[in-house]
């Protein structure tokens, strides 16, 4: 068993979130103890934007400490990072069968760039719109950036349902050899955790079900369930501390304490290439989607990721953490305008 954290953990999300499902994934694997915080799957949630001053508007959003990491692919390097194996936590970047090296770059990349952005678009096509309320469509429009259309949508299955059946073929390719994990690793990897979780959704999907044919995809099949049974086995709900208000996770979480930002550090030759300056305000806004800007303090910024000071009610400020890729950083002339 893992040893208690040092600091606070505390999870936002909401049960219906497939990316929360993802992070609660990784939690349980690396058996870290953490704190839940159900938010609503629309805007506006006041417990990050009013008590934490943290306005990025996707789900889920993971503090450690005073320090707050949005977006599932930097919560997963952080996890590593801060609950090492070196402390008794499992590692997400396993080394791979036979003595071979971990692929943590690779993995990195296959996580945000073909589990996130190649799979997971493809499912949420199928997602019954005509059947949800008016706010909740507008609220996904405003996300997606334009209109959805759930008559367009349904047309177009046809397309979408045989795009999936490639990216099936896909991981039946790579399975075809026998092996039990994605990267023929000794035990499953941030890879199987990543690209699992979209398929696990999938396959609740009425309208794509019969795209899962064990005759066609018997590895892949095999590979989805065998994901899901190791999570099982590890006993997710054992590592939630309990569940908590907003309130009480704004004082769990402003009471704590920051990491270090020299342990991130700064380059300076890349903030100046956006133009950007240690202290001074800075937005931080996905590329993609759901391109609600953050704005704070620029304090740490390297490689992989950037990190800006934001207060809200609860107090004191925390440092909000973002991904460098598929986020823009820009500069600002001060803090955001209060909504």
């Amino acid at each position: 068993m893992a040893p208690t954290p040092k600091l606070p953990v505390v999870l936002y999300h909401y049960d219906a979130s497939p990316f929360a499902t993802k992070v609660k994934n990784l939690l349980t694997i690396k058996q870290i103890h953490h704190s839940r915080v159900e938010v609503s799957n629309m805007l506006p949630r006041p417990d990050l934007s009013d008590r934490l001053g943290v306005t990025y508007r996707r789900i889920p959003v993971l503090a450690i400490g005073r320090d707050v990491y949005c977006d599932t692919t930097i919560i997963a390097a952080v996890l590593e990072r801060r609950f090492p194996p070196s402390e008794g936590y499992p590692t997400l970047f396993p080394a791979r069968k036979g003595g071979g090296k971990a692929d943590t770059g690779m993995v990195k990349a296959l996580s945000m760039s073909y589990a996130d952005r190649a799979i997971f678009p493809l499912a949420a096509e199928n997602l019954p719109y005509a059947k949800f309320t008016p706010e909740f469509v507008n609220d996904r429009s405003s996300w997606l950036g334009k209109k959805i259309d759930p008559a367009a949508m349904t047309a177009n299955q046809p397309v979408v349902k045989s795009w999936i059946i490639s990216h099936l073929a896909l991981i039946e390719q790579q399975l075809t050899d026998g092996r039990e994990w994605l990267l023929d690793t000794e035990t499953p990897s941030l890879a199987d955790i990543s690209v699992q979780f979209p398929w696990a959704w999938i396959q609740q999907f009425r309208s794509l079900r019969d795209l899962f044919d064990r005759a066609k995809f018997p590895a892949t099949i095999a590979w989805i369930g065998r994901t899901a049974e190791y999570i099982a086995k590890a006993g997710p709900q054992k590592f939630v501390v309990g569940n908590i208000s907003g309130a009480d996770a704004a004082n769990i979480i402003t009471g704590s304490t920051l990491e270090d930002p020299k342990i991130i550090g700064f380059d300076e030759t890349e903030a100046a290439r956006l133009g950007l300056k240690q202290g001074e305000y800075v937005s931080v806004t996905p590329s993609d989607n759901g391109k609600v800007p953050t704005v704070g303090k620029l304090v740490s910024f390297n490689y992989e990721e950037v990190s800006v000071e934001t207060q809200g009610s609860a107090g004191k400020p925390v440092h909000c953490h973002f991904p460098r890729l598929h986020f823009v950083v820009k500069p600002e002339s001060g803090p955001a305008a209060k909504l």
